[in-house]
């Protein structure tokens, strides 16, 4: 018999023996390179793929895209967004079908997300993004520091999290015919 879902908390993980803590999902979502942003647009879903900056001190999640778009209009339409990060692991070979699997660790976050409208405030979080992804790179030495034009040309965002989970898969290091997916053209 299936479960019923629709009185269980939205976080809740059904595999509970590969739920992760705070602790865990914090580190990872600070390490995690991309995610993808789910909105609505009217009860269509609609995915897109982007770099974040997690912000820990304030529970929150910064991400940038056009000032025009599809993820701008269905923002500004329902502000309900899930956010998700994941990477694969090893493929784990079984002598049975259903019992092939695969490693894996994903997060899912799930908030309300607001478009950033003062200019220091999204200012702030794009630099955090740059200092993500560029640590490097030192602003006014290296490249010249974010000015109104550009803000003005972007739309930065912010998730306020609401709700979060994290879950991993991982065996034994000598699972037997264990092995990371390559793809290969099918004949």
């Amino acid at each position: 018999m299936l479960e019923k879902y629709e009185h269980k908390p939205i976080n809740e993980i059904r595999r509970k023996d590969r739920a992760k803590d705070e602790t865990w999902i914090k580190e990872y979502l600070t390490t995690a390179p991309f995610a993808a942003i789910a909105t609505l647009h009217g009860e269509q879903p609609f995915i897109n793929q982007n770099i974040f900056f997690y912000d820990d001190e304030n529970n929150c999640i910064y991400f940038h895209t056009a000032k025009e778009g599809r993820l701008r209009y269905n923002v500004e339409h329902q502000t309900k967004v899930c956010l998700s990060i994941g990477e694969m692991g090893r493929l784990l070979p079984a002598e049975v079908a259903l019992e092939f699997s695969v490693e894996y660790k994903s997060v899912v976050v799930f908030g309300k997300v607001e478009v950033i409208e003062d200019e220091e405030k999204a200012k702030s979080a794009l630099q955090k993004l740059m200092n993500k992804y560029f640590p490097d790179h030192i602003p006014g030495k290296d490249y010249r520091e974010i000015v109104s034009e550009e803000i003005k040309r972007t739309a930065v965002y912010k998730i306020s999290i609401e709700h979060l989970s994290g879950k991993e898969k991982k065996v034994d290091e000598n699972f037997p015919g264990a092995f990371y997916y390559k793809y290969s053209e099918q004949k």
